[in-house]
Order: structure tokens, then C-alpha cells, then sequence
């Protein structure tokens, strides 16, 4: 599979599920370091995976305040990444937008947390797909992405926007 086949995501099915949540606050955009687990050292949202019988946005809230000791406020669901990997791993992940928080992030074991300027966003040390959804999203864009990887390494992509 090296570039788009709608026929392969049509019949997709994740092998697992998980949530992001990014935090809009005064012009800026909660991120964070990625201290262990898939990404680990990339910058990201928070989040992780569903637990069972979780909804996406309840994980998105849960992993939020396990990650960073915040909890974000008046979520909305923004799109949706589904991820094959060529080991097998197929991730589907709702992502979500928060009007601020309650409280201030901290470090945790999981996470070290950044504010930073929508226009500063180091894309560089993010996984390769971040680059092509995360501006429309903070433009206010919804989204399905779909972006096949060899470990760290994108082999395809493909985004279908909405309004």
C-alpha cells in the first residue's frame, strides 16, 4: 500500500483506539513532550488510548488529567486519524480541541507540558503527519486522515476535509 486505496481503509478495522486533546488558551496551544510509549519524545497533544467501554471524549479528558494535571474545558471533536503500520498496529484516534482548562500544567511521568504560539509549532519533532491536518484543524477545519507508516516513517497520506 503506497499511496491512497480507499477499497483497504473502506474495510479497515483499528487494532486499537485512541483520543488527543489540545488545549486552546489566549492565543496558544497546550502541547507536550512525550516521555514514554508510542512517541515517545515527540512533541504531541495529550491523550492515549481508550480503556474499555471508555468514550473517546472521556478518554480525551481522562489522559489530559493523567498527563498533564489539567482538566480541559468545552471539548469538541475536530476529525479523526486512522494509522496503519507496516507491524501491524492500526490506531484510530479522535481528535478534540479544548476551550482552556482547569488548572496549570505540570510535568508528570508521562509528559512535559509546553504552551506555545500556533505559528511556533515545531513540526520537526512531531510525527510526519502532524504537519499536514494540525494547521486546518486550528483553523477551525474538520478532518479524516488516513497516513500509513513504517515506524517513524510516513509512507502515504490522505486527508479529507470538512466544513
Amino acid at each position: 500500500m503506497d499511496s491512497f486505496d480507499q477499497a483497504f481503509w473502506q474495510n479497515w478495522q483499528p487494532t486499537m483506539r485512541a483520543s488527543l486533546c489540545f488545549i486552546l488558551r489566549e492565543g496558544q496551544i497546550l502541547m507536550i513532550r512525550k516521555k514514554r510509549g508510542l512517541g515517545a519524545g515527540k512533541i504531541n497533544g495529550p491523550g492515549g488510548r481508550l480503556e474499555p467501554g471508555e468514550t473517546p471524549l472521556k478518554a480525551a479528558i481522562r489522559e489530559t488529567q493523567e498527563e498533564l494535571c489539567v482538566t480541559p474545558l468545552n471539548l469538541w471533536e475536530r476529525g479523526e486519524l486512522h494509522f496503519q503500520f507496516v507491524d501491524g498496529l492500526a490506531l484510530h484516534c479522535a481528535v478534540f480541541t479544548a476551550e482552556g482548562c482547569i488548572g496549570e500544567p505540570k510535568e508528570t511521568d508521562e509528559a512535559i507540558p509546553h504552551w506555545m504560539d500556533p505559528t511556533a509549532i515545531p513540526y520537526h519533532d512531531m510525527w510526519q503527519d502532524d504537519q499536514y491536518w494540525l494547521p486546518g484543524m486550528l483553523e477551525g477545519k474538520r478532518f479524516r486522515g488516513y497516513f500509513h507508516f513504517d515506524e517513524d516513517t510516513m509512507l502515504s497520506h490522505h486527508i479529507d476535509w470538512f466544513l
